[in-house]
């Protein structure tokens, strides 16, 4: 559109130009007429009220004898030119005189009546016809401009129209990954179609995979651990002919069995990560912390966190639970008189601080259950009960679990969100 305004310029100034000439031509042409018509007797020329009816251009005329400017105000422009040169148009500019027009195009032309020479001059004004060619040429670059945010409002609203279900499938997959959906709904354009389905097919697919890897994990643990424990009554039994420190022996063993079994257990009921899932952690905080509170009935149990109950964060129900219920579990178990639990989000990661006022942990100690994977539970006892399951599940989720030891123990864990 500017390259096209431009060029509309251009042509403008041509056609104006064009169009003036062939003005003065045809004025210089009609002077001619009247001059031979008269014998070239400049006397005889009617002037006032006449060309200024008729004739729309100024003029000059010259002969061997006489020269004539009208109008007159014209004659210090006009009579300098009345000389011998060659014909045609020149234009005048930036003329110094307040009576004079600052822009004037001259057309001279020159011719023989009865052996008598003639110089004949007309010319106009081109001042007037400019600022009318730019008062259009600016209409034009106004309407221009008008079409042109036209056109980018219907594009826009086009575009917006167009991408309107590409929104929505965006909007629904923010959904999906902060955990308020289970699946996508959006009607997604044909080209898009076919990605929906297989995502939709997938978090099936998942969902079904980690049901029956629960369900199946629980059948087993029922189904060993019955045989484990009649054959721990048997062992334990000391009226049967057996070797009695043997039969001991083989129960210890088949407990410690019995425990790995447990542990592996819950090990196997940890989700991870996955699209879909969401908890509301002060909804269950509170559970856990009422159900602590009765089995702990001597100690106190207080929750101060800055969420709302209608939180959420993308940390499987089950796998929170772990976390949670772990570290409070060991807080009741060695506190003295209060656990306190505390949620916060800060920097896009959930912060959990489960903190006790009992007698803590050794420095030396409190390295060791920093390290990752390492299971304190069934070395030794303590505060280090449950914090391999915990350490298990925040591997999953890249989390962080670091410790502190001051009138108690205090745990921090963060997980990225």
């Amino acid at each position: 559109m500017a390259v096209a305004w431009v060029i509309h310029g251009w042509l403008l100034e041509q056609m104006s130009r064009d169009f003036v000439e062939s003005r003065l031509k045809e004025e210089a042409q009609f002077l001619e007429q009247h001059l031979r018509e008269m014998d070239g007797d400049l006397n005889q020329l009617a002037m006032g009220d006449y060309f200024e009816k008729v004739f729309h251009h100024a003029f000059a005329l010259k002969t061997p004898q006489q020269m004539v400017a009208h109008p007159e105000h014209w004659q210090p422009l006009l009579l300098p030119l009345l000389q011998p040169a060659q014909e045609g148009f020149v234009r005048v500019q930036h003329s110094d005189s307040l009576n004079i027009p600052a822009d004037v195009l001259i057309y001279r032309q020159s011719f023989t009546i009865n052996d008598q020479p003639i110089l004949v001059l007309v010319a106009e004004d081109m001042h007037g016809l400019q600022q009318s060619q730019a008062s259009f040429h600016m209409w034009t670059a106004v309407v221009s401009l008008l079409l042109i945010l036209l056109l980018v409002a219907v594009i826009w609203l086009g575009v917006t129209m167009s991408l309107r279900p590409v929104i929505a499938l965006k909007t629904e997959l923010k959904a999906l990954q902060r955990g308020t959906l289970r699946r996508i709904e959006a009607q997604a354009p044909a080209e898009l179609q076919p990605m929906v389905v297989q995502l939709n097919q997938l978090l099936d697919t998942l969902e079904q995979r980690i049901e029956r890897s629960r369900e199946a994990l629980a059948n087993l643990s029922h189904s060993v651990k019955t045989p484990i424990a009649a054959l721990r009554q048997i062992l334990e039994d000391t009226q049967r002919p057996l070797d009695t420190q043997l039969r001991l022996d083989m129960a210890a063993r088949l407990a410690n069995l019995d425990k790995q079994l447990e542990a592996e257990m819950r090990r196997s009921r940890f989700a991870g990560p996955q699209i879909g899932s969401s908890s509301h952690p002060v909804s269950q905080a509170r559970d856990l912390l009422w159900m602590l509170g009765r089995l702990y009935s001597d100690k106190t149990f207080e929750l101060s966190t800055s969420l709302t109950n209608e939180a959420l964060w993308p940390i499987e129900e089950h796998d929170l639970n772990e976390i949670l219920g772990n570290l409070l579990d060991n807080a009741g178990k060695w506190a003295s008189k209060c656990v306190e639990l505390s949620l916060d989000e800060k920097h896009g990661k959930a912060v959990i601080v489960v903190a006790d006022d009992g007698e803590g942990v050794p420095e030396e100690e409190s390295v060791r259950l920093g390290r990752r994977g390492l299971r304190l539970d069934e070395q030794i006892p303590g505060h280090g009960l449950g914090l391999a399951i915990v350490n298990d599940v925040l591997e999953r989720y890249n989390g962080v679990m670091t410790f502190s030891s001051h009138q108690g123990l205090k745990v921090r864990i963060e997980i990225p969100l």
